[in-house]
Formats: C-alpha cells, structure tokens, sequence
C-alpha cells in the first residue's frame, strides 16, 4: 500500500496554505522526530526524571520537558517564517526573526509526568498569524478562530500526528524505517 508523507500533503493543500505555512509545520514534524527518538530511548538517553525546577503553572519540569522545549524552540527560532514563540514552559514569549510571517505556541510536551511510567505523551501546537514586523506579547491574544494550523503529536507505541490546516483534520503515523510521517 502507498502512503502520502507529510511533505507530499502539505504541497498537495497549496490552494489552502502558503509555502512559509508548510516549511513551519515542517520545522515541527522534524523537531517531533527527535523528540519522538529520545522518548523511544527512555532511560537510556538520560533523559528521565525531574529537572528541579517548575513551570510557570507551578508543575514539576521533567528534564525531557526542558530539552523538548529547547529542541522546538532552537529549531523555530531560526525558521525564517516564525516571528515568535511562546511556550507553556518559559514565563514570556521568545522573539524570533523579524517579518516572520508565524507565531507558534506549543506545549512541548503534555503529559510529562507520564514519561517516567512509560505512558504516552505529546506535543501539542498552534500557529497563528504574525501581526507585525516585531513581535510582542500582545501579538498571541489572538482568538482560535485566527488560526491557521493546529495539532498534535502523540508519542506512544506508534507516533502519530494530527494536523489542521481549516479543511478538516488529517492523521499521520511516523515509520521509523523511513523517518517519514505517513
């Protein structure tokens, strides 16, 4: 049987989004990919556990929040599409390129304390229109329905992707043999 891959449907929604829209999303689905190895390496990588620190809704941080964090944050920072980001884990927004056309907030990773237990957990994101050439704090209190693009990624035994681009909602499920979310 033959599958679409992520880049092939997001070409094929041309009509529905632009090219800056599908290199974001993208930016996103690598940066899952990573996140996605690390948690199928659990113990392994070092990466269970507390972080010794709380989030800004006063939750414990496990270290694979922290580093799930910087991973989506050093990825779309650079991204010449993305104007900012905001995190549930950092008190303030975090300014990313100037005239970037996105604003992305996420949760990098809900559900950590279920990490230790080896229960599934996710990444979950939105992205928004940039209102102007710099972006500040006020630029995120958009309303939902200013939205372009919405999902999820659920680790688990197979990692899966939930997308919204405003025509319905479409699932992936990553092969790890191609790196491919399918």
């Amino acid at each position: 049987m033959s599958y679409r891959t992520l880049s092939q449907y997001l070409e094929q929604q041309q009509g529905n989004l632009t090219p800056e829209l599908s290199d974001v999303i993208d930016t996103i689905a690598t940066t899952c990919k990573s996140i996605d190895l690390l948690l199928q390496k659990g113990a392994l990588a070092g990466v269970l556990g507390s972080a010794q620190n709380e989030n800004v809704q006063g939750e414990e941080q496990k270290k694979l929040d922290v580093i799930s964090n910087d991973y989506l944050i050093d990825a779309l920072k650079i991204n010449p599409n993305v104007g900012g980001l905001a995190s549930e884990e950092l008190d303030d927004f975090t300014p990313a390129q100037e005239n970037g056309k996105y604003l992305v907030l996420f949760d990098p990773l809900d559900g950590s304390s279920n990490i230790d237990i080896n229960m599934c957990v996710g990444t979950i994101f939105s992205i928004l229109p940039a209102q102007k050439a710099v972006t500040t704090s006020e630029d995120f209190m958009q309303a939902g329905t200013q939205q372009v693009a919405a999902g999820y990624v659920l680790y688990g035994p197979s990692t899966m992707m939930a997308l919204t681009v405003g025509a319905g909602t479409v699932f992936f499920t990553f092969d790890p043999e191609s790196k491919e979310f399918l």
